[in-house]
């Protein structure tokens, strides 16, 4: 689907247009603490006119014939370009989970790479300490990758995904 910088975008949000719509794909999970499998998100992001851009992605697992099994994450949250000529940003995310993360990183053309600054847990989530995450947009689609400290493991591959542009 061919994408179109939307004429009411503020400047701030220039580097950043190319992640903006309603992405759906899937991807893969793993970590030392649960089985290796796939999962189908949704992932929308979406502007209001002012210099930032709301964020809102759902997962759920899915089974060899991609049929869905059960949901898995909710993230909501913003991303916030800051810094000289918007090429760092912020990724505020608030996860149903418990855990509140605010990611740090760098803006450059088509590609977005961000490590934790903070992560906040409620006291009943699972231990999280660490992530970082690398969006990409090639060929109009949207790749991307997290790695992720948790539960007393080091930093490493967590999840990863390919999304086309529905909208």
């Amino acid at each position: 689907m061919p994408f179109e910088i939307p004429t009411d975008l503020p400047s701030e949000l220039l580097p950043l247009a190319w992640m903006i719509g309603r992405w759906e794909g899937v991807g893969l999970f793993s970590y030392p603490t649960i089985e290796d499998g796939r999962f189908g998100q949704e992932l929308e992001i979406r502007h209001d006119g002012r210099p930032f851009l709301e964020w809102h992605s759902h997962t759920w697992e899915i089974d060899d014939q991609g049929h869905k099994v059960r949901p898995r994450a909710t993230e909501l949250g913003f991303l916030r370009p800051v810094g000289e000529e918007s090429k760092e940003c912020e990724l505020l995310l608030a996860h149903s989970t418990g855990i509140v993360e605010m990611y740090y990183g760098t803006v450059e053309p088509a590609r977005l790479i961000m490590k934790t600054d903070g992560v906040m847990r409620s006291p009943h989530a699972k231990d999280y300490s660490a992530g970082s995450r690398m969006y990409g947009y090639v060929n109009g689609e949207l790749f991307w990758a997290m790695d992720m400290a948790a539960e007393g493991h080091p930093l490493q591959t967590h999840l990863s995904a390919q999304l086309k542009r529905v909208s």
